[in-house]
């Protein structure tokens, strides 16, 4: 299949489905399974959030593809770091590097002042080292850093279309 006879409005179409269909999936998941999010899970799931948005920027707008390939990529990014320092601490826990257990950083700020708003979406419940929900031998905060890898990928693409 040619990549480049895809429209670019089709691109961002299948991103912003992809990130909205991650967050109903993981918001599913946290309901029949009774799953607690932890602050740096919330986050993620905001940043899908956001990355799903600007898709859609991008779907209406397209002419302002590069704008929105560089945002969503910087997202992407921001995303896989989180996810990863997520990932870290499932992989060596320690209390003393556990969310909530310090002074709040702005991601925790962020994430409460979200959870106040919208509590069904964004209440952070759990520890960022506990790993709650494996599959095929990868926590969800090690899916996050493929999935956000694969999301900068993607835009990386999206970016070499010729207009």
């Amino acid at each position: 299949m040619n990549l480049a006879r895809i429209p670019v409005r089709a691109w961002f179409a299948m991103l912003a489905l992809g990130c909205f269909g991650l967050v109903a999936f993981g918001m599913a998941l946290q309901e029949m399974l009774r799953l607690s999010p932890c602050p740096l899970c919330i986050f993620q799931r905001l940043l899908y959030l956001l990355v799903g948005v600007l898709a859609v920027a991008g779907f209406i707008l397209p002419m302002a593809r590069r704008l929105w390939v560089g945002v969503i990529g910087l997202l992407a990014l921001l995303g896989a770091s989180v996810a990863a320092y997520q990932s870290w601490m499932q992989f060596f826990p320690d209390p003393a590097n556990e969310c909530s257990f310090t002074d709040p950083n702005l991601i925790e700020r962020i994430v409460d002042w979200l959870g106040m708003q919208m509590p069904s979406l964004f209440l952070a419940t759990g520890f960022c080292s506990s790993k709650e929900w494996v599959f095929l031998g990868l926590s969800m905060a090690n899916w996050s850093v493929a999935i956000f890898l694969g999301i900068a990928a993607y835009v990386a693409l999206l970016a070499r279309r010729r207009a």
